[in-house]
C-alpha cells in the first residue's frame, strides 16, 4: 500500500507527529504495535517540566545517587551484567553531569518547552478536552543543604516573577499530604504545567481518527526493504506499506532502528508509576517533585499519580514488587498517613538518552526515514514540540540543516 506519511510508533512523540504532520495537510498513517490503550506515555507523570528544573544528568547527581542508595532510596537501580551499552550509556551520562552541559540542556528545555505549551493549546483549542493546568511545578526539598542550593540558584539567576520559596508551612498550603517535619521547604516553579497523560493520548488519538488519520493497531513492524539510499518497503505482521515519509518513533526497543544500521546510545530504562484515589482535602495542590528522592506527584481529575524509579538493563516487562514497595516506603516517609484507594499499578520502558537530548532528524543513509526518539521521561514535556519540528522537517527535504534540529538532536550533540 502507498501512503504519504506513516508513522511507526503510537507514543506521544509518534501521535504528536501525527497531529502536526495533518495540520500540513499531509495524509497520514499511524502503526502501533499494540492495541493503543495503554502504552508508555499513558504511565506518564504528567509533567510539562521544561523550565528551571535540571535534566537527569546534573552536577551532583552521582554523588546524591550514591547516597540515597546507602540509605535504600536511591530512584535509579542497575541491574549489572555484562552489556557494553549499559557501560557506555553511564560514562556518557557520568561526562554530561558538569554544569556546561546542564546550562546548555536547560536552554533548550525553555525552548522546546515553550514550544509544546503552545501546542497543547492548539490541541485545547482543536476541542480536545484533556485534563490541563498550568500552575507550576512544587519542588519539595526534604534535606536543608539541597533546598539552600535552589534558592540560592533561583535568586542569583532567575526572574522573580518565576518562583516562589515556601518553608514548610506553606508548602502544606500546596502538598497537604506532607509531613511538616520531614520538610525542609519548597520552590514552586511557576511556569510548569501539568496534563493527565492518559487523557491527553485518548483526546489525541479521537481527534486524529476523526480527521481521517489511518491507525493500524496491533500490526508490528517486522522490516524494511532498502533501495538505494531509500526505504522502498514497511513489513508488518499483516502487511507492506510504501511511504514518502517514514517517521520512526518506536520508544524503547532498538530493533526497528538496527534494522536501518543504526545503534543509537539509548537505554530502555523501566519506571513505574502507581494511581489512585485519595481524601479530598489531602490532594496535592499542584504537581509536585520530591527533588531529594525523584519522586512526582501528580493530581488528575479523579486521582492522583505517583511515578517514580528508574531500571537499567532489564527486559522484564513486569511490574517488580519490590520496587513498588520501596517507591510506596520512599513516599510515606515523608506524607502524613492516607489510604491509597483502587490503586493501580504500572510498569513501562521509557527511551533514555545519557544526557536527556533525544535523537530527531533525517537518517544520514535513507533519504524518506526521520528518527524521532530518546525523549526518555520527557516525552509528555517535549513530545507535542518534537512532533511540531518533525512536521516542518519534512518541508524542509533532507539535505536541509533544520535549526531546531542542529539544537535540540543528539545528532549534533557531543
Amino acid at each position: 500500500m502507498q501512503k504519504d506519511a506513516v508513522v511507526i510508533g503510537g507514543g506521544i512523540v509518534g501521535l504528536s507527529c501525527a497531529y502536526s504532520l495533518h495540520k500540513l495537510g499531509r495524509k497520514v498513517t499511524v502503526i502501533e504495535k499494540g492495541d493503543g490503550s495503554n502504552g508508555t506515555s499513558f504511565g506518564n507523570a504528567g509533567l510539562i517540566s521544561a523550565f528551571k528544573k535540571s535534566p537527569l544528568s546534573c552536577p551532583g547527581v552521582v554523588s546524591d545517587t550514591l547516597n540515597l542508595m546507602l540509605k535504600g532510596q536511591a530512584p535509579l537501580s542497575v541491574h549489572w551484567g555484562l552489556n557494553a551499552q549499559l557501560y557506555k550509556w553511564l560514562c556518557k551520562f557520568i561526562r554530561s553531569a558538569n554544569a556546561k552541559s546542564t546550562a546548555r540542556t536547560m536552554a533548550l528545555f525553555e525552548r522546546y518547552g515553550w514550544l509544546s505549551i503552545d501546542v497543547y493549546h492548539e490541541m485545547l483549542a482543536d476541542g480536545m478536552d484533556f485534563w490541563y493546568k498550568e500552575d507550576g511545578l512544587l519542588m519539595i526539598y526534604t534535606l536543608q543543604e539541597n533546598f539552600d542550593k535552589k534558592v540560592k540558584l533561583c535568586q542569583d539567576h532567575y526572574d522573580p516573577k518565576t518562583y516562589e520559596i515556601f518553608d514548610a508551612k506553606k508548602t502544606l498550603e500546596h502538598m497537604p499530604v506532607a509531613k511538616e517535619e520531614t520538610i525542609a521547604g519548597s520552590v514552586l516553579l511557576t511556569e510548569n504545567a501539568h496534563v493527565d497523560a492518559r487523557e491527553v493520548m485518548e483526546h489525541l488519538q479521537t481527534y486524529l481518527k476523526n480527521a481521517g488519520v489511518e491507525f493500524y493497531y496491533n500490526e508490528e513492524v517486522l522490516d524494511f526493504e532498502f533501495s538505494g539510499n531509500k526505504i522502498n518497503g514497511i513489513i508488518t505482521t499483516a502487511n507492506r506499506f510504501q511511504a514518502d515519509a517514514i517517521i520512526l518513533s518506536t520508544g524503547a526497543n532498538p530493533q526497528l532502528v538496527k534494522k536501518t544500521g543504526n545503534d543509537f546510545l539509548m537505554m530502555g530504562a523501566k519506571g513505574y508509576s502507581i494511581t489512585f484515589e485519595m481524601e479530598e482535602e489531602l490532594k496535592p495542590k499542584t504537581s509536585a517533585l520530591f527533588a531529594d528522592i525523584f519522586l512526582a506527584m501528580t493530581p488528575r481529575r479523579n486521582t492522583v499519580r505517583i511515578t517514580s524509579k528508574l531500571e537499567l538493563n532489564t527486559l522484564d516487562p513486569s511490574i517488580t514488587p519490590a520496587q513498588i514497595a520501596n517507591m510506596k516506603k520512599n513516599f510515606t516517609t515523608f506524607t502524613k498517613p492516607f489510604v491509597m484507594r483502587n490503586p493501580v499499578e504500572w510498569s513501562g520502558f521509557r527511551p533514555l538518552t545519557p544526557n536527556d537530548i533525544p535523537y530527531l532528524g533525517y537518517d544520514q543513509k535513507y533519504k524518506n526515514l526521520i528518527h524521532a526518539t530518546g525523549l526518555g521521561w520527557l516525552g509528555i514535556t517535549f513530545g507535542p514540540a518534537i512532533g511540531r519540528v518533525i512536521a516542518n522537517l519534512t518541508t524542509e527535504g533532507a539535505n536541509e540543516k533544520s535549526a531546531d534540529i542542529m539544537l535540540f538532536s543528539a545528532f549534533f550533540r557531543d
